[in-house]
Formats: structure tokens, sequence, C-alpha cells
């Protein structure tokens, strides 16, 4: 595990937005854990989880020329991400994201921000079913441009109806690579070496989750 993933999972356990339970997931799963990006909602948490993309961004040695923010998530990701790679690793990238709705006055159109021109990387919180994903290859598809890859705060590395995580599925189908800053596998280290007794207790139940519903 690297550094950054390992402080953004203090950092997130810190703070709540990761939390061990027993949480019932829209897909009808019990999940011992549940992880809330809308918790991310102060100029520090998002200042930390922006510096947290761009390091696995960074880390990832991906080629791109512009970031898509898929609207609403994705529009302070992206935003605040930009700020990041500049500020922390002097990478200075356009970003564009969309509207739901095409605006008819003013300067009109879909998109904001950056044109959509040769490699784009998306940036969104997490990919459940995909469809966020779906619609914006759309979008780009449209355009000159095309995906390179996709940048996602966690992957749940988990099974969706077929044998493949929602992840997967998009890579196969856009035939394109997903950045995470974390996995289930680094969950499941850092609780593996964890000196929290609270923390500890849930290991077992997020291991027999893996084992359930696992890629």
């Amino acid at each position: 595990m690297q550094n950054y993933q390992f402080q953004f999972l203090e950092f997130v356990i810190e703070h709540q937005i990761l939390k061990f339970g027993e949480f019932k997931l829209k897909s009808g799963r019990i999940s011992p854990y549940f992880f809330n990006t809308g918790l991310f909602n102060s100029g520090k948490k998002l200042n930390f989880l922006a510096k947290s993309y761009a390091e696995a961004i960074v880390e990832s040695n991906l080629a791109f020329d512009v970031m898509f923010g898929p609207a609403y998530k994705g529009i302070p990701l992206v935003a605040s991400t930009a700020i990041a790679l500049t500020k922390y690793h002097d990478l200075d990238k356009p970003f564009a994201f969309n509207r739901k709705e095409v605006k008819q006055h003013g300067e009109k159109g879909l998109i904001v921000g950056a044109n959509l021109e040769g490699r784009v990387l998306i940036l969104d919180d997490v990919i459940t079913a995909g469809t966020a994903i779906r619609e914006v290859s759309e979008i780009i598809g449209s355009t000159n441009a095309s995906i390179s890859g996709i940048a996602v705060a966690l992957d749940r590395q988990e099974r969706g109806l077929g044998e493949l995580s929602a992840i997967q599925e998009i890579e196969k189908m856009l035939n394109t690579s997903v950045i995470s800053i974390i996995n289930l596998e680094n969950i499941i280290a850092y609780l593996g070496s964890s000196n929290d007794s609270e923390l500890l207790k849930y290991l077992d139940a997020v291991l027999e989750y893996k084992k359930l519903y696992g890629v």
C-alpha cells in the first residue's frame, strides 16, 4: 500500500466517511462497510480528497490532456483536483464538466470549461452501476476526444450481476483503465495491520463479504 493510500484510509475512518457495521446497499446486499463521499463537505476535507486524487493520478503514470467531471458530484472533484495537480505536482491540466440540461442562452451548450480534445481523464466518486460513466462516454464520443482513463475514490472490487465488477465492465466496454485512490484490498490490509481493537473486530466480516461478492 502506498503512503497516500494509508493516509487516505486514516482520514476517512477518522472523519467517519468510511464506516464499519451493517449497511444495506442499493443492490440489497448487506455490506460490513460503507463509504460516503458526500461527507467530504468542508474545505479541509475537499482539499485532502483532491490531493489524494492527484497522488493516485500521478502514481498511475496515465497520459491525458484534459479532465472531465460528470455532473453533479464530478464538478467539485475535477475543479479541486486540477488545483491539487498544479499545487503539489506542478501539473497544469485543463478541465471541463457537463450540465444536466443544455443551456439555451449566454454561452449555451452542454459542456462548461475547457474544450474536450485529445485524451480525457474522467473523475467520479465511486462506480456502482456505471450509469454516469456511460452517459459521459456518449458525450465524449460526440467530440474528437477519446477516454484515456477514469479515476475514482474507491473500487469496491465487487461483482455486479455477472462475474465482473461494475468497474471491470466499464473497463471492458470502454477499453480503458480505472484508477482508484483505494480499493477493498487496501481496506482489508489496513484493518489487518490495525492496533485498534474496534477496527479489528470488523476484519472477519469484510473478508467474508469479499469471499461472497469479491472479484
